[in-house]
């Protein structure tokens, strides 16, 4: 028997070396592929996006883990560019009230702590202005762009409640913690889905949009990496919500419902689909996107103590199957991640209607940040 548990011990102390190591190697190809952190999502421009601030999470949490300096002044140096002495923000437009422009502010407090330049303060600032005056709901929830009136998308609870929480937290601003907090239940109650126990993409309040169901407002389709945005949410704002808190329960009790629930729709390689519920659909495929940003924050989850230990295997069934069915190794060395929806999202010109034909018709590229951020950050978490 201690033969057998000796063995077992071992193989998990490689498995988890080996993420550790992938997670590196991939940071590494992404750092070849675009040696400037604006290029990162295929950026053709200098640009305070939303998918460059989540590569360069990941980045510096590979910092973080090797202590390697090439990592965080590849981050720094991004911001050095983009951000100007007074705080301004290169094409940032404030009044486009665009919730995704607050999601790169998250590198933003580890760059004021390393190098101690006010102009990033000044920055999170200016980020923080916009939030205050940003459109709401009549519960007090953020639109998602002041195009989308009315409208909460999944997605814009990770563009921006982690940020509102570590700037509370950072600057001793408690009462954003309340906003915060207010943010999830308003999204979970008009969101989630009891049947299936899944979150619907988007709700829009005025029931106008031609994808919103006229009774209740939401979206017909459970889209992948928008639930993907969700759970990483709720794990991500919790490094930041004071244990005492009244209200830190229900967002454990959200986390916990989809730990159970997912398993129900991971299919036997360990994916997920780009339309969850729907895997045995023609058109339908598995997502890198989605698969990664649920390893990541089953992963991170346990890792936290938020979920039980027996979660891990969930992430690491998910790690197995983006390495054995989407990780192509290059003949430089490189890995790329293939099978990334591009980009996702409802109304607008061309009309996005939110059919599960959308979705599965949307562009599909490889290394697109949505997918390698999160693959990234969560193979470093499943090595922790």
């Amino acid at each position: 028997m201690k033969k057998i548990t000796a063995i077992l011990l071992v193989l998990f102390c490689m498995q988890t070396a080996y993420s550790q190591k992938t997670g590196i190697l991939f940071a590494d190809s992404e750092m070849k592929r675009f040696p400037q952190a604006w290029q990162l999502d295929h950026g053709k421009r200098l640009y305070f996006g939303y998918s460059q601030g989540l590569g360069c999470q990941a980045m510096l949490e590979v910092w973080r883990k090797t202590e390697d300096r090439k990592y965080l002044d590849y981050v720094i140096e991004w911001a050095d560019t983009i951000i100007n002495d007074r705080g301004e923000i290169h094409l940032y437009k404030v009044e486009t009230y665009n919730i995704d422009y607050i999601n790169p502010g998250k590198i933003l407090f580890e760059v004021y702590r390393q190098t101690g330049n006010e102009k990033y303060k000044l920055a999170i600032e200016r980020l923080v202005a916009q939030m205050k005056m940003h459109p709401r709901t009549l519960e007090g929830a953020f639109w998602h762009k002041l195009i989308y009136q009315h409208q909460i998308w999944l997605d814009g609870l990770y563009m921006g409640s982690p940020f509102l929480a570590e700037y509370a937290v950072t600057f001793d601003k408690p009462e954003w913690i309340d906003d915060v907090m207010n943010q999830f239940l308003t999204c979970a109650k008009h969101t989630y889905d009891a049947k299936t126990g899944l979150y619907y993409h988007a709700w829009d309040e005025s029931k106008n949009q031609r994808w919103a169901n006229k009774e209740t407002g939401q979206s017909p389709n459970f889209w992948g990496r928008s639930i993907g945005w969700w759970f990483m949410a709720l794990v991500d704002v919790l490094d930041f919500i004071p244990q005492e808190h009244p209200q830190r329960p229900e967002l454990l009790k959200m986390i916990q419902g989809l730990a159970d629930t997912l398993p129900k729709y991971q299919d036997k390689t360990g994916l997920w689909y780009q339309v969850v519920d729907q895997g045995n659909r023609e058109g339908n495929y598995l997502e890198a996107s989605v698969s990664s940003q649920f390893m990541y924050a089953y992963a991170k989850a346990v890792n936290k103590g938020y979920l039980d230990k027996k979660y891990k295997k969930i992430a690491e069934k998910a790690y197995n199957g983006l390495m054995k069915t989407l990780m192509v190794t290059n003949e430089d060395g490189t890995l790329t991640l293939t099978k990334c929806c591009a980009v996702g999202g409802l109304g607008g010109n061309p009309y996005r209607d939110g059919s599960f034909e959308y979705y599965v018709n949307e562009r599909i590229r490889d290394n697109d940040t949505k997918a390698t951020g999160p693959f990234i950050m969560g193979c470093l978490e499943l090595g922790k």
